[in-house]
């Protein structure tokens, strides 16, 4: 495969909004080069969502005797996903093993082509998953996302010890939903403290992001786009 660059973008913590800005900066770095999504969340998968097209399958070819899927093309993202696989009346209710083999053959089986950057929407949690991709996927880097909540920023620093035992630099980390409510007590030298790592961008609540409108919301992206594309 002619993937030059994977990247998992992953908290521990649950609802940071990983998955929306996954899919926000794949977009964006589409305007410049080839990019895909591997949507790793077997269990909540939403990337299918976010770009809405809930309702289309990857394409079944065959390559060198082998049934392949070509990845569904949105907006210049090649996007393949559990999403468009799965019933979605109905959940993954699967042990760790299966959990691992899906996320592998989905990685697999998908004819990427030739792309700059894959990134990898990683479920919450610090188990199979994150074992799986580093062994079988290989990530290059790995970019962290919290709130300023500090049990946000608790949990994701788990995600960033885990990452480092696994031998798998991380870029940085992104604080989103910045102004909610429920962001907690914390602030941005806090969360920067905590996980002690770079900050690489703030996103603020906007509803943009959150109605998953991705062409108004790449102006609030510039930034960290920016300072990904010097480290990356």
């Amino acid at each position: 495969m002619g993937i030059k660059k994977i990247i998992a973008v992953a908290s521990a913590k649950g609802g940071v909004g990983k998955s929306s800005i996954c899919a926000n900066l794949a977009y964006i770095f589409s305007k410049n080069f080839t990019v895909g999504i591997l949507d790793a969340d077997i269990y909540g998968p939403n990337q299918h969502i976010i770009f809405d097209v809930p309702l289309l399958k990857p394409e079944l070819i065959e390559v060198e005797g082998k049934k392949k899927f070509l990845p569904v093309q949105v907006d210049n993202v090649s996007i393949n996903s559990m999403g468009f696989i799965l019933d979605s009346t109905k959940a993954a209710m699967w042990r760790g093993p299966m959990l691992s083999g899906a996320i592998k053959q989905l990685m697999d089986s998908t004819e990427w082509g030739d792309l700059d950057y894959l990134f990898i929407d990683m479920p919450p949690g610090t188990g199979d998953a994150y074992l799986t991709v580093a062994k079988d996927l290989k990530p290059d880097s790995a970019i962290l996302v919290t709130t300023e909540s500090p049990l946000a920023a608790q949990d994701t620093l788990k995600s960033k010890i885990l990452f480092e035992k696994l031998n798998i630099p991380i870029l940085g980390y992104i604080n989103n939903m910045v102004g909610s409510s429920s962001s907690g007590t914390g602030t941005e030298d806090d969360t920067t403290n905590i996980l002690g790592l770079d900050l690489l961008g703030s996103i603020p609540i906007d509803n943009t992001v959150a109605n998953f409108n991705l062409i108004e919301s790449t102006k609030l992206f510039e930034s960290t786009y920016n300072n990904l594309k010097i480290i990356i």
